[in-house]
């Protein structure tokens, strides 16, 4: 019992000195924008690096000789790093400390991204395509618990919410910014433009975000790396929110993905399709932003995915079930692909928000929002091939649905199994 009460006033001395701790960090941060908020727009910056290349291609092909091959592997380089690397980078970022990771990160984007603007080699310009890879794991990772340590816990899903449009927002701007900006000058000067903004992103990082790693509890010694992989790979909750991330981004990014393409046999012209690509991807943002604030009026994780899952299937069908004929208007196929983006999004902001709260413990947070990254990859390296190996087969984009309602279905029944674990 006098154990039992001496650790409980460790855990109080303890829980009192992080709060003096981290108001005295917060009255010595200069006074701006919400440093939760920084730590969003640093992830912006580094998801700009991931969303950079695509309308890059045309100007490499042509200044580099980039074959299609070469491409396509400058594309899936940056997720192959999170798809092999997510889980141990995230147990890394939990090691270093949240924002010195971030930090790191973002140092790394910015010196590859600078050296690959001079680079007059395809091949030095894939090393850096994965160096760019590892730098974005180390910011995106243990950006979701630095928020959360940042925010009152009233907040937090709100902000999660926010968090979960990084990656929408930095594909949208690319994808409008990139074409404008490399038709003006050149492809080097926005792989450099990329590098100075992430350059800038850190520092505004460095002076904006408090140092919160010395307020964490300190009466028990942080487990290693080993012990943080293990710790989260043997429980059932990290497994659940990575497999549903991976059915929802593998179908979104196969969706918005070849949008240009399908556009482009359409008959649609290169601005308008690029502008078409951009709204669908901007969309997404709502859904994100919108489960954040559903969550923090005490909506039910669970149900927001759910709802996520069948409006991907139900909009997939409308917007591609009478693509080979006559079938459904062009508009109304559109507006259910923009449908599919806004409401799916609902999804990625619910599962950032269920990731930490399914993590085992407190120093597992990166390594769980890690394995989920991971899994994400994993369907984005997945999705895209598996419907264009349907459209070749078929001979259209019209069984797409069955494809994207497939992973939906998959993606209801995790959220069955998810409704059943305790959650922190």
């Amino acid at each position: 019992m006098h154990a039992l009460s001496d650790a409980a006033n460790a855990r109080a001395v303890a829980g009192t000195l992080s709060r003096r701790m981290t108001t005295s960090n917060n009255a010595n941060t200069p006074r701006g924008l919400d440093p939760a908020l920084v730590v969003i727009l640093a992830g912006v910056a580094a998801a700009l690096h991931v969303g950079k290349l695509p309308p890059a291609i045309p100007a490499l092909q042509q200044a580099l000789g980039l074959s299609l091959l070469q491409a396509a592997f400058l594309l899936s380089m940056v997720q192959g790093a999170g798809m092999c690397a997510g889980v141990a980078f995230g147990a890394l970022a939990d090691a270093l400390g949240l924002k010195r990771s971030m930090l790191i990160g973002l140092v790394v984007l910015a010196l590859a991204s600078a050296l690959g603007g001079a680079s007059q080699h395809v091949a030095l310009l894939l090393a850096l395509r994965a160096t760019e890879g590892f730098g974005f794991l180390l910011v995106v990772l243990p950006a979701p618990g630095l928020v959360r340590r940042l925010v009152p816990a009233d907040r937090m899903s709100l902000m999660l919410g926010v968090w979960g449009a990084y990656m929408p927002l930095a594909t949208a701007s690319a994808l409008l910014i990139g074409p404008l900006w490399i038709g003006a000058f050149d492809w080097r000067s926005w792989w450099w433009l990329l590098a100075g903004v992430t350059a800038a992103a850190a520092w505004w990082l460095a002076r904006a975000v408090p140092e919160l790693q010395a307020a964490a509890p300190t009466s028990a010694q942080q487990p290693q790396w080993a012990a943080r992989l293990r710790q989260t790979l043997s429980s059932r909750g990290p497994w659940l929110t990575a497999a549903s991330f991976a059915v929802y981004s593998g179908q979104w990014l196969a969706v918005i993905g070849f949008l240009p393409s399908i556009y482009t046999q359409a008959g649609i012209s290169g601005a308008t399709t690029g502008v078409l690509t951009a709204l669908a991807a901007a969309v997404n943002m709502i859904g994100n932003i919108a489960s954040g604030r559903l969550l923090h009026r005490g909506a039910r994780p669970t149900t927001l995915l759910a709802a996520g899952f069948v409006a991907m299937a139900l909009s997939t069908v409308l917007a591609f079930a009478g693509a080979h004929g006559e079938g459904t208007h062009a508009a109304l196929r559109y507006l259910a692909v923009l449908a599919f983006s806004t409401l799916g999004g609902v999804i990625p902001g619910t599962l950032f928000a269920l990731a930490l709260r399914v993590a085992p413990s407190e120093h597992t947070l990166s390594t769980t929002v890690g394995w989920m990254q991971q899994w994400s990859s994993l369907g984005q390296f997945v999705g895209p091939p598996l419907v264009a190996w349907v459209a070749g087969v078929v001979g259209g984009w019209h069984f797409t649905w069955l494809v994207t309602g497939a992973c939906s279905l998959i993606g209801l029944a995790l959220t069955a199994l998810i409704a059943r674990l305790p959650l922190r």
